[in-house]
């Protein structure tokens, strides 16, 4: 199903440049929204500290209440004293010295470049992830105008493509996978599949959403089980849950394995080379989101290598 006048605005200069400007949104994403899911914890971790009958229920009459008490006085000033934040404000700015860029400072890719990785006030060094980000997020948008041409298709690419770049970088910084970008993935999957956007059949995607959470989740229990922690979260389960839904249940194998293949040799080298103790964890989300890029561009030529039968 073509779109009127897709071939302007699905070529993939105009969706790179999109890109390139939707990824500086997504480094506000990738930093702030952490931030903010961890400030509403700490808000719930305080409510219930203070919640006398909740703590009668648990631990009957205890004498630490005073004690909780304080605690969750002390939580609510501590957050009361912060700064609001949201997706949206404030401004971009400095982290070091607060320098609130100008417009021409912000501009993807290019004010990186312009200010030579360096805060325009204090000189301090800006991470090169910022224009990273930006130009991976443009090229993977073109790239999906490439491999899917002026269809619906293709914007449900690029939506999939936002979602998975926020959500690897996200884990890769703080071990978290939002449920606000997970399940949007999983959504978009089911409603894609559902109006005929792809070339997913409703049945595929539903049945691939449930075999991607419930192969993780077998997984992690039987580890669970036999080794007493937790070896993945449920934000991974989630995760392989919308790629089944985006692409079918058929391209599920093909991603866990090379998610997997790429995580262990990962994880050896840098208990090799970096001296990366064995019980510290290390995401799976990045290299899930990488398996799940490879299906998405490369599915069928996956699938024929590693099951030529099939």
């Amino acid at each position: 199903m073509s779109l009127p006048g897709a071939d302007v605005y699905l070529s993939p200069w105009l969706l790179g440049l999109l890109g390139i400007c939707i990824g500086s949104f997504l480094n506000v994403v990738i930093h702030r929204l952490p931030r903010i899911m961890e400030r509403d914890w700490w808000g719930d971790v305080g409510r219930m500290l203070s919640d006398a009958e909740a703590r009668k229920r648990l631990f009957g009459n205890d004498a630490s209440g005073k004690l909780l008490d304080q605690s969750a006085a002390c939580i609510e000033a501590t957050l009361a004293k912060l700064s609001p934040m949201s997706l949206s404000k404030p401004r971009s700015r400095c982290p070091s010295c607060g320098h609130e860029l100008a417009w021409h400072e912000n501009i993807p890719v290019f004010g990186w470049l312009r200010l030579k990785g360096r805060c325009s006030q204090c000189k301090t060094r800006i991470s090169a992830r910022y224009p990273l980000v930006e130009a991976l997020t443009g090229g993977l948008f073109a790239a999906c105008a490439f491999k899917f041409g002026p269809e619906p298709s293709t914007l449900v690419a690029c939506v999939a493509v936002a979602l998975l770049v926020a959500m690897a970088f996200i884990d890769l910084d703080t071990q978290l996978l939002p449920d606000s970008l997970t399940l949007p993935l999983i959504a978009l999957g089911l409603i894609a599949a559902g109006l005929g956007w792809t070339h997913v059949k409703l049945e595929q995607a539903t049945w691939g959403a449930l075999a991607g959470y419930l192969s993780l989740w077998t997984v992690a229990t039987l580890y669970k089980i036999i080794r007493k922690v937790d070896g993945m979260g449920e934000g991974d389960f989630k995760l392989l849950a919308g790629l089944g839904a985006l692409m079918g249940w058929q391209v599920l194998p093909a991603i866990i394995l090379l998610s997997s293949l790429v995580g262990a040799l990962v994880g050896i080298g840098m208990i090799v080379f970096r001296g990366h103790g064995r019980e510290v964890p290390i995401p799976f989300g990045p290299y899930l989101v990488g398996g799940g890029m490879a299906a998405m561009f490369f599915g069928p030529a996956l699938t024929r290598m590693l099951w030529p039968a099939v």
